[in-house]
C-alpha cells in the first residue's frame, strides 16, 4: 500500500487495470483461435455463409454446446461476424487472415505453438537466476512448426515473385547458376521455394536446431528438389572462402547471441558484398536481410531503422561497411 503522503493517480491506475486485464482477454482470446485452428472450426466456416451452431457441430462432428460458447466467444472477439438468429458467419476479410494458409495474410498458423510456448514459461525461471536461456531445440517441434506456419504464406507467395525482382540483377543470376545460402534456414520453407524456381541454382541452408534441419529435410523431399543441401552449422559452418553468390537471413538474425560474428562469418563467405534490408508486411520489427556479391548491380533501396534493431546487431552493423541503409519498407 502506498504511505499516507503519497498522491495516487486514481485514473492513470484504473487505465493499466485496464489495459492490464485487456492483455489477459488477449491470451484467453489466442488460446480459442489456437482451438479454432487445430480443430478446423475456421476452415469449416469459411465459404459456409452463415451457420448456426448445430449446423457448425454437425458439419465438423464436434460437441454443440461447446461450439456454441467458442463462436459467441469468437464473435465477441470481432473474429467472426455475428448475423442474428443464432447464426455466425466468417467474412472473406477474416477467412484470409484465420482460414486461408496460401495468401500472405495468413496468421493463425502462428497459434498452433500456443500450448509448447506456454509451457516453456516453467523453465524460465531457471533462466532468470542463471543467464542462460534455452536452445531453439529445447522449445520443442511444435514451436518449430508454428514459426514455419507464421512465416511460410509470405515465402510461398512474395519472396520469389515479389522480394527477389526488387534485387536488379539477382534473378538473372539465379536463373543462369549460382551459388546460395541462407543462414538460420530453419525449416528450409524461403530456400525450398527459391529452389523450385531456380534450378540451376545450388541453395545452401545452415542451422543449428535440429529439429528444425529434420523439417526442412523432410519438406524438400516432399517438395521432390534435388538442389538443396542442409548442413548443421555447428559441425559444418558457413565457409569463409568467398564462394557464395547470394546469402540471406530471414527473421533470425536478431535472436542470435552473437549477430556481429555471424555477419562477419556472411562478409568472408561472399566477398564484395552489397547490403540490403526488406521486412515482410506482417512482421513490422523483424528484418530480412540479404547479402549479394558485387557482380549484381543491386540498386534496391531498402529503407530500414537502427533503432528496431536488438543493440547488439546495432554494434554488429556499425562495425560492416554497409552500401546503403534507408528507412524500412514493407513487402507488397
Amino acid at each position: 500500500m502506498p504511505s499516507p503522503a503519497e498522491k495516487i493517480d486514481i485514473e492513470k491506475t484504473r487505465k493499466i487495470a485496464e489495459h492490464v486485464f485487456d492483455l489477459l482477454g488477449g491470451a484467453l482470446v489466442s488460446a480459442m483461435i489456437y482451438l479454432g485452428d487445430r480443430m478446423g472450426l475456421y476452415q469449416a466456416l469459411n465459404g459456409a455463409g452463415a451457420l448456426t451452431s448445430e449446423e457448425l457441430a454437425q458439419k465438423t462432428g464436434l460437441h454443440e454446446r461447446w461450439i456454441r460458447e467458442w463462436l459467441y466467444g469468437q464473435a465477441a472477439a470481432k473474429l467472426i461476424d455475428y448475423i442474428g438468429e443464432g447464426r455466425f458467419e466468417l467474412s472473406t476479410e477474416s477467412a484470409l487472415v484465420l482460414a486461408n494458409e496460401n495468401n500472405p495474410f495468413f496468421l493463425a498458423g502462428g497459434f498452433c505453438a500456443l500450448p509448447q510456448q506456454m509451457a516453456v514459461l516453467n523453465q524460465l525461471p531457471e533462466s532468470f537466476k542463471s543467464g542462460i536461456g534455452l536452445t531453439y531445440d529445447q522449445l520443442g517441434p511444435e514451436v518449430n512448426r508454428g514459426v514455419e506456419r507464421l512465416l511460410a504464406p509470405w515465402f510461398h507467395t512474395q519472396l520469389v515473385p515479389s522480394a527477389l525482382p526488387k534485387l536488379d540483377g539477382v534473378v538473372g543470376k539465379l536463373q543462369s547458376g549460382a551459388k546460395v545460402a541462407d543462414v538460420g534456414c530453419g525449416s528450409g520453407v524461403a530456400l525450398i521455394e527459391m529452389a523450385k524456381a531456380y534450378p540451376r541454382t545450388s541453395f545452401h541452408g545452415y542451422d543449428i536446431a535440429k529439429i528444425a534441419l529434420a523439417r526442412a529435410l523432410n519438406n524438400a523431399m516432399q517438395a521432390g528438389i534435388s538442389n538443396v543441401t542442409f548442413h548443421n552449422a555447428r559441425v559444418d559452418p558457413l565457409p569463409g572462402d568467398a564462394s557464395y553468390d547470394f546469402i540471406t537471413t530471414f527473421d533470425c538474425l536478431h535472436d542470435m547471441t552473437r549477430p556481429d560474428l555471424v555477419m562477419r562469418a556472411i562478409r568472408a563467405a561472399c566477398t564484395g558484398f552489397r547490403y540490403s534490408v526488406a521486412c515482410p508486411r506482417r512482421c513490422r520489427n523483424q528484418a530480412v536481410w540479404v547479402w549479394a556479391r558485387s557482380d549484381f548491380p543491386n540498386r534496391w533501396r531498402a529503407r530500414w531503422s537502427l533503432k528496431r534493431a536488438s543493440p547488439a546487431s546495432q554494434r554488429a552493423i556499425s562495425r560492416i561497411r554497409l552500401t546503403r541503409i534507408t528507412r524500412c519498407v514493407r513487402s507488397a
